[in-house]
């Protein structure tokens, strides 16, 4: 008997694999939950994912790290300070999340692509 495969709505993924690279596909919203990704990978999906949601016209997004040692905190503010689709970033409040998350501003997009 064959085993189904589990769904992703009620694991908590909310990812699809790519065949032909491995690659990981997400969905762009307006936050991103990084608690699925080693600190090895954190820099470039943070990259990724702000010129996505800034071409996809996202004024604000919310960038979750977790509070833990600040492993990903460092990481993530690291890229937001030298990010050019950033326009300002800061600590969420209380109830978005604390030290365990970060709000970005974004630039609009430019007409002509990144940057």
């Amino acid at each position: 008997m064959a085993k189904e495969k589990p769904d992703a709505a009620k694991n908590g993924a909310n990812r699809e694999s790519r065949a032909d690279d491995g690659a990981v596909e997400l969905p762009v919203e307006d936050a991103l939950d990084l608690h699925a990704f080693h600190p090895r990978d954190t820099a470039a999906v943070v990259d990724e994912y702000l010129w996505e949601a800034q071409r996809r016209g996202f004024d604000e997004v919310r960038i979750i790290h977790g509070k833990g040692l600040g492993v990903q905190r460092r990481i993530v503010a690291g890229v937001l300070e030298r990010h050019p689709a950033v326009a300002s970033f800061r600590m969420a409040a209380g109830e978005r999340g604390h030290y365990g998350a970060t709000i970005v501003r974004l630039r609009p997009a430019s007409p002509a692509g990144r940057g």
